[in-house]
């Protein structure tokens, strides 16, 4: 695959399940922010990694609100798919869900867009591929990913 080909967001979307257990806990019984984070950023770059076929590494995460807690118990779904591509930055929009394995009941929990460099054989920033936008979807998700760059670029020192 070279950077020049074209490829479908369908082709890097990622489904991530994890059980929540205590060992992801706060005392109250809520997984800890971070953990959530981290799931998310693993999602993301899984998502990055599979459109780029290089290895990528986080260079920004947008604000990320948690809306509703996350129990112990519950089946944490990350779901993440890339968004927008610059020329060596892949941005992926992860969405976060809290399913109770036994109803069966999901809550959406929180989202982020969250950006990756992809890295050549160098360690240095490589080009990456461009996305081939066929749905509604994909070109809402590109249009709005241009303007979360220029926001980005516009508030970094």
């Amino acid at each position: 695959m070279t950077a020049s080909a074209k490829k479908s967001p369908g082709l890097s979307r990622v489904t991530l399940h994890h059980l929540m257990t205590p060992e992801h806990s706060n005392g109250f019984g809520n997984v800890h922010g971070g953990v959530i984070m981290r799931l998310v950023d693993e999602c993301g770059a899984i998502a990055a990694m599979r459109h780029a076929h290089r290895p990528c590494v986080t260079i920004a995460i947008d604000s990320m609100t948690f809306r509703e807690p996350v129990h112990v118990g519950a089946l944490l779904i990350c779901e993440a798919r890339v968004s927008y591509v610059g020329r060596t930055s892949i941005e992926t929009s992860v969405r976060v869900h809290s399913e109770n394995p036994i109803t069966g009941q999901t809550t959406h929990t929180n989202s982020a867009y969250v950006v990756y460099v992809a890295l050549g054989d160098d360690g240095r920033p490589t080009a990456v591929p461009e996305l081939e936008l066929e749905t509604d979807e994909d070109r809402k998700l590109f249009a709005d990913g241009v303007e979360r760059q220029r926001h980005r670029r516009a508030h970094t020192g």
